[in-house]
């Protein structure tokens, strides 16, 4: 076909091997629980507002996140200077081999991203609002990169043309850094990260359950169960 870069059955190839994620966004372990036991939770993200609304040790609700859900599982560092982040991101990483370290995107965290990826440490960068900080995430060696589109949208900017940039540059470089669409906050915004092509959405669970239903589908099932009443009332 005319206007391909590449032979179209290496196009075919590529598409058919690409799995679109989906990570949970929260820290509570019964939301957890009820979206993993639907077959559809690829990894979760937590953040520090999050586990500040669940009872218990962080390092324990992190534990058990990795009992429930096999997947990449992102534990917050809070710490501002790289030593800091360093010196949690060490044991937080030896809880589990899908813990992931979520790092800000400053000049700090970057540092603490170059030594953790030296070291094999996974890391999500958190806190992304632009393509050029993404661009140096990946050149520091992230592993995931987390665009926060929402609050983009809260200050009248598209952020899923921030999704569109980021996809585009790591393209073009071949960067390995996987792009999470975060700061989802509802169903159009898992559809558009979708149809661009992101490597994964991170949603919250209200919105997770928003994706699942449909007035259509309700309507329907009462119309079947109605209309089986009828049958059984023939015998």
């Amino acid at each position: 076909m005319q206007g391909l870069s590449e032979p179209w059955h290496l196009l075919r190839k590529g598409r058919a091997n690409k799995k679109v994620k989906i990570f949970i966004d929260t820290a509570n372990i019964e939301e957890i629980r009820q979206m993993n036991k639907l077959g559809i939770i690829d990894g979760v993200t937590t953040n520090p507002t999050l586990i500040s609304k669940e009872k218990g040790d962080f390092k324990s609700i992190i534990k058990e996140i990795t009992e429930i859900v096999d997947g990449p599982i992102s534990a917050e560092v809070i710490s501002l200077d790289a030593e800091g982040m360093v010196d949690e991101a060490r044991p937080l990483s030896r809880i589990h081999k899908n813990i992931n370290i979520k790092i800000p995107l400053t000049q700090e965290g970057l540092k603490a991203v170059k030594i953790l990826s030296r070291e094999r440490i996974k890391t999500n960068v958190t806190l992304c609002f632009s393509a050029s900080q993404a661009l140096l995430a990946a050149k520091a060696g992230a592993t995931f990169i987390s665009p926060f589109i929402g609050r983009l949208d809260d200050i009248s900017q598209n952020g899923m043309d921030l999704v569109r940039d980021i996809k585009e540059i790591y393209k073009n470089y071949s960067f390995k850094t996987e792009i999470i669409v975060a700061s989802v906050r509802h169903p159009l915004h898992v559809l558009e990260a979708a149809k661009i092509g992101a490597d994964i959405a991170t949603v919250p669970y209200k919105v997770l359950t928003q994706l699942l239903k449909h007035p259509l589908t309700d309507i329907g099932i009462e119309r079947f169960l109605n209309d089986w009443k009828k049958v059984e009332g023939r015998s």
